[in-house]
């Protein structure tokens, strides 16, 4: 049985509803050969629980919400989602990431996803996909797929 890990942080609710259905998805299509460990940076936050290393390989997911900037030529600033990247960075559990699916709102254009790069070229893994808001069937599909290359089933 292959344990497929994903490390996410939501706070709208739509990063959280994406890794729900592709979850669901994956369990469907793949029944009893996989389990699912989703952690929910927020909830351990809220719960005051403390980060720990991760036990194998995860992918991450992560929303992107900035503060100033346009992305490109004058700055931003990520507000609200700090606590993934203290998660992954904790315990040296980037070594374990496999890469980061990122998320947002095009009408955002060059900050669509920002976070997601940001945190690819700060950790060193790779950018693996995007969706935009809380994701269609065809980005459940083709980021499943990604995945289950990624975890060889």
């Amino acid at each position: 049985m292959i344990t497929l890990r994903f490390v996410y942080i939501s706070l709208s609710g739509n990063t959280a509803s994406f890794v729900r259905r592709m979850s669901q998805h994956l369990l469907e299509k793949h029944g009893d050969a996989i389990t699912i460990d989703a952690v929910d940076v927020k909830e351990l936050v809220k719960d005051g629980q403390d980060f720990y290393e991760m036990a194998g390989p995860f992918v991450a997911f992560l929303p992107t919400y900035l503060e100033g900037g346009n992305g490109v030529d004058n700055g931003d600033q990520e507000i609200l989602t700090n606590p993934l990247g203290e998660f992954i960075a904790h315990a040296d559990n980037f070594k374990q990431c496999l890469g980061i699916v990122g998320s947002g709102n095009r009408n955002f254009n060059n900050q669509y996803c920002l976070t997601a790069k940001q945190y690819s070229q700060r950790f060193g893994f790779p950018v693996l996909d995007d969706f935009e808001m809380r994701g269609m069937l065809d980005d459940i599909k083709r980021i499943s797929e990604k995945i289950e290359s990624l975890y060889n089933i």
